[in-house]
């Protein structure tokens, strides 16, 4: 049979087979975006085809197509290297079989490097498998959907991805140091200490720290940003275990802010809880504030994360103030996107994690790219930039990538609002030359960070994390594994004859103050506030016997009685506003007229007592007696 008949049975075979119709019309769509003389130097770097040659473009996609789809395609596939077959093998199992070439980068550490149509590699049969620029994408590598048909019998999926988790953290990291990056010199390091913070106990101290700041009317916000005072941050970061990550109004040499976190993040999560509502510009509890007073520090932990992911309230990545344009007006769409599929992403990458297994923040990132837990940072990088919307704009090629903003919103989420909430324990150096990627960027050259974030070096999910993550059902707080000896006296002084570990400290600062270095005083406030959180007079028991050698004394045992019966000594049955009347005329009316006098209370001569539930009535009806409350 001659070429021509040969190629004109392939028409009539496909026009009687719908399958056959369906497979062909796939190729053929992804060939016919093809210019003529593409499709002609593809067709010639194809074995098997009869000579002569077709020469119209479309018996030679016709060509092409047949070829791709019969036993030559076997035989191209084994004819690829290893990291391209994996290429194909990603694109198959992707469900638009695209090949997602940052995705690949992430997972196999090189480029795919598909070659072009015109390559003029006559030894690369990539090109046959995937191709560019199609109805759905420009510049993206497709498999057509009847060479993915054929290649399923033989290709296997791709492995899954990994990751990589560090059994011990070490002591230290390199930085390099600042001007080292001479092309005539080689580069010179410094080693900068690393910090760990175990959050898990941490956080659930803080959080009854600072809601009893609330509740004591000391957490002062602005009315319209919500955001922190100066002086709310300070009086917070004194109260936190262990204090802040970094001193309140910290510097470095370059005059860069670093300042605190989680004393900024304690505020904001509370606002996004609604546990807190907003009088004048200090912060109240709500009944659900109160309430979270007296529940399991856990419980309300879960929430705060919760309802973090889901509330609009802050957009992290503000925090990073050296990168400006993020408020900038437009007709158009606002420049960054929504919070909620960041927070989503970063939820579902970190339920990956292993608890208990320290994990580098540059390889959680990698695994981000890697499994498809991308997420957008702004709709047009064009209207950010660092220092100046001209030259350091990050809508250049050079400026804009994952390193930039989704990277830095990463450490940013992690660092201040997960481990604040004790998601993740942490461990961080300074922020100095950490991560000096943004340097050859234009006006930075003064900068030595480009967040106060860039420190964070490794983070470790913690069991707490596993339970907010809804990883496990239920959640216990373990007790520290360290047993410091401890002599319990009689006049309720605690003496540890050696130092204590951190976990220890830890429990022991719910119940006791401080005298002196290895001294400790039960103290009666402390312990009613740590039963009234949830916590039971058992844990202090038995975290004083482990320790002491001796049995407890009756006089301690007693304090410990007392303690716990006076936190039900009283009942909170609500709250209520106090109106002062401008004469007791007015204060005996309202508190014998049949409309008001069920709403209020009398107290003294010209004060009343109006119930929280009933206040709105109160108003109303004081109204239509023609009295009005001034503020």
């Amino acid at each position: 049979m001659d070429p021509l008949s040969l190629y004109a049975s392939y028409v009539a075979m496909s026009r009687y087979s719908n399958n056959l119709l369906l497979v062909a019309n796939n190729l053929k769509e992804h060939l016919s975006y093809l210019g003529a003389d593409d499709v002609r130097h593809l067709m010639k770097c194809l074995e098997g085809i009869p000579k002569p040659s077709p020469t119209i473009k479309h018996d030679m996609i016709m060509a092409i197509s047949y070829q791709l789809n019969g036993t030559c395609l076997k035989e191209l596939w084994e004819k690829l290297t290893d990291l391209h077959q994996l290429a194909v093998s990603e694109a198959l199992y992707d469900s638009d079989l695209q090949l997602h070439e940052e995705r690949f980068h992430a997972r196999y550490g090189e480029p795919a490097s598909v070659p072009s149509i015109r390559s003029t590699s006559m030894n690369n049969p990539l090109r046959f498998f995937l191709y560019t620029g199609s109805k759905h994408s420009y510049n993206a590598e497709f498999i057509p959907m009847d060479l993915a048909e054929h290649l399923r019998s033989f290709v296997s999926a791709p492995p899954e991805v990994t990751l990589k988790v560090v059994e011990e953290l070490p002591d230290s990291v390199d930085r390099k140091k600042q001007g080292s990056s001479s092309l005539d010199q080689e580069p010179e390091f410094d080693r900068a200490e690393l910090h760990s913070c175990d959050m898990e106990r941490a956080a659930q101290r803080d959080l009854h720290k600072v809601l009893n700041l609330v509740d004591q009317g000391r957490v002062t916000v602005s009315a319209k940003t919500r955001r922190p005072s100066a002086a709310t941050l300070k009086r917070i970061a004194e109260e936190l275990v262990g204090g802040d990550f970094f001193e309140h109004g910290c510097r470095n040499s370059s005059g860069q802010s670093i300042g605190v976190m989680r004393a900024f993040a304690w505020p904001m999560l509370l606002q996004a809880g609604k546990l807190v509502q907003l009088n004048g510009s200090k912060l109240a509890l709500k009944k659900s504030g109160r309430t979270a007073l007296r529940t399991a520090a856990a419980e309300t932990l879960k929430f705060l994360w919760l309802e973090w992911i889901d509330n609009g309230v802050l957009d992290e990545f503000s925090r990073i103030e050296e990168i400006k344009g993020q408020q900038s007006r437009s007709r158009h769409k606002k420049p960054m996107t929504a919070t909620f599929d960041r927070r989503i992403a970063l939820e579902n990458a970190l339920s990956e994690c292993p608890v208990g297994k320290w994990v580098h923040t540059a390889e959680f990132s990698r695994f981000m790219r890697a499994d498809g837990y991308d997420f957008e940072v702004t709709n047009d990088p064009w209207r950010l930039y660092i220092c100046e919307i001209g030259y350091g704009n990050l809508g250049y090629e050079d400026n804009y990538g994952w390193n930039i903003l989704q990277e830095r919103y990463l450490l940013c989420f992690l660092f201040e609002y997960a481990a604040t909430l004790g998601i993740i324990d942490v461990a961080y150096t300074h922020p100095d030359n950490a991560r000096p990627d943004f340097t050859c960027m234009w006006g930075t050259g003064d900068m030595l960070f480009l967040s106060r974030y860039d420190g964070l070096e490794y983070i470790r999910l913690t069991p707490l994390g596993a339970y907010c993550l809804g990883l496990t059902e239920d959640y216990e707080l373990q007790q520290p594994e360290d047993c410091t000896p401890i002599r319990v006296l009689p006049n309720l002084d605690l003496y540890a004859e050696e130092p204590m570990s951190d976990n220890e400290l830890l429990t022991l600062e719910n119940w006791a103050t401080k005298v002196s270095d290895g001294i400790w005083h039960l103290d009666l406030a402390k312990s009613v506030t740590a039963i009234e959180g949830g916590q039971s007079v058992d844990v202090l028991r038995t975290f004083l016997a482990a320790r002491n050698d001796q049995s407890i004394p009756v006089k301690v045992e007693g304090f410990l009685k007392n303690a716990e019966r006076g936190v039900g000594a009283l009942k909170e049955r609500g709250r209520v506003l106090l109106v002062e009347c401008c004469s007791e005329e007015i204060a005996n009316r309202l508190a014998t007229e049949k409309q008001t006098s069920r709403l209020c209370q009398p107290i003294g001569k010209r004060l009343l007592a109006v119930k929280e539930k009933s206040e709105a009535s109160f108003r109303k009806v004081v109204r239509e007696l023609g009295f009005g409350m001034a503020q």
